[in-house]
């Protein structure tokens, strides 16, 4: 039985995706360092291509068997979906290899009486022009971008039906790799990279961040030694708006994985030795610590704490603090796919909540003339303006600032925000509030 490594490993994936709540994130790295470069490739794009188009292929599903997709075995479920996905958006892989490895799958998974039900599907799907019906526009939005319906209609609410079905197409958008130098950089970096056949542009949005098309091995080496950090666009914008001045101490309340702590650590490279991070639970603070290990960062010092009550600091001893708040991740959906099947609509106000519980501690450690950042990477207003508009009545001795960000980006509220549909990147949330 020949069966693909990279199909094994996306099948692998996807399940415990679907099985545990985990993360692709998280799964990708692992299993990819064990593939050779060609199985490396596909086995991302099987992974992230299924979880983009798993509302749409689900309905193929239920339309080719009659059957709703909760009725299925979920191995079996998760091998159709991987086998339509190649049909119909990988116009690379022959349909003979899809199908015969598809039905391979379900042999090793132990599903062997699911065989030719997998077979039929996918050979119909090749025979047959096949059609959906939507009961209306908001429906078929939710389907052809794959996106659960109750999300499609609250971003409609917020941001309009054309603004919400934009968004939900951009999510579906393979992004560019981003990344930022780091303390280990040097000069020849970017060349080098150039050299070897990547094409790299400078960030029109942030500095020090580069866009790169494709990958290599120099630069998956160059990023595990730490000499690059891969970072959206939108993730360094919240690191720039903390505009460390020398001298200034800094705390990063929510750090982990440290990506925009050690991006001030290095923006401010030499100014500062009193750059603060932390988190709460054990396995999140040991990977901030190897992170900062990494990038040359070490002079970070590294706390454990619970942000949610009061933080092991006394009142009033940093210049800037951040609050990189736990929140939805629907401004990352781009990145992370599986995000749109694990929330739940009252999520939100759950999350609004704790935010504001981490905000209200935070703001006790900062200093008079200081800066709290709050940013978030959700789309929500409950988790963004809401937030923020609650901090603002609870504590008088603070007022909004203007981020340190392009003018595009700011809103009539005075804070930051950028969008998928509208500035290819991740969609963040700024606020800076200064103590009187």
């Amino acid at each position: 039985m020949n069966i693909s490594p990279a199909r094994v490993a996306a099948f692998e994936i996807l399940l415990k995706i679907e099985t545990e709540r985990a993360f692709s994130s998280v799964l990708l790295p692992l299993y990819e360092e064990k593939l050779q470069p060609k199985d490396r490739a596909l086995c991302h794009a099987l992974t992230l291509g299924t979880l983009r188009k798993q509302i749409y292929l689900d309905r193929i599903v239920e339309k080719l068997t009659n059957k709703k997709t909760g009725k299925l075995d979920s191995a079996v479920l998760i091998i159709l979906r991987i086998g339509l996905c190649q049909l119909l958006f990988l116009d690379k892989i022959p349909a003979h290899a899809a199908i015969n490895e598809a039905v391979n799958l379900v042999q090793k998974a132990k599903k062997t009486s699911a065989k030719n039900l997998v077979n039929a599907v996918l050979r119909r799907v090749t025979r047959e022009k096949i059609e959906l019906n939507y009961a209306d526009e908001t429906e078929k939005t939710a389907i052809e971008t794959s996106h659960p319906r109750w999300l499609i209609e609250k971003w409609e609410s917020q941001f309009g039906l054309e603004e919400a079905k934009k968004l939900a197409v951009a999510n579906n958008v393979t992004p560019d790799l981003v990344f930022r130098l780091t303390v280990k950089s040097d000069e020849n970096t970017i060349e080098i990279l150039r050299k070897l056949g990547l094409e790299i542009v400078e960030s029109g949005i942030v500095a020090n961040a580069w866009k790169v098309s494709g990958s290599n091995e120099m630069l998956r080496l160059y990023a595990a030694e730490g000499k690059i950090y891969f970072q959206d666009e939108a993730s360094q914008l919240v690191g720039q708006a903390a505009d460390l001045k020398e001298g200034e101490s800094f705390l990063d309340v929510c750090a982990a994985p440290g990506s925009k702590a050690t991006q001030i650590w290095d923006l401010g490279f030499g100014i500062s030795d009193l750059i603060f991070a932390g988190d709460f639970y054990e396995h999140r603070v040991r990977n901030l610590k190897e992170n900062c290990l990494r990038q040359g960062a070490d002079f970070i010092k590294i706390v454990r704490y619970d942000a949610e009550k009061t933080l092991p600091f006394a009142d009033e001893s940093f210049d800037v603090v951040l609050v990189d708040a736990p929140c939805s991740g629907t401004g990352t959906i781009r990145h992370n796919p599986e995000i749109r099947y694990f929330l739940q609509e009252n999520d939100f106000d759950e999350l609004a909540e704790k935010q504001l519980r981490i905000l209200q501690s935070a703001s006790k450690v900062l200093r008079k003339n200081g800066k709290l950042i709050y940013s978030t990477c959700s789309l929500e207003r409950e988790e963004n303006e809401v937030v923020a508009g609650k901090f603002l009545a609870e504590n008088r001795e603070f007022e909004p600032v203007a981020p340190k960000v392009l003018g595009r980006f700011m809103t009539p509220e005075g804070y930051a925000r950028t969008f998928p549909q509208k500035d290819d990147a991740d969609g963040f949330f700024v606020a800076v509030f200064e103590k009187k």
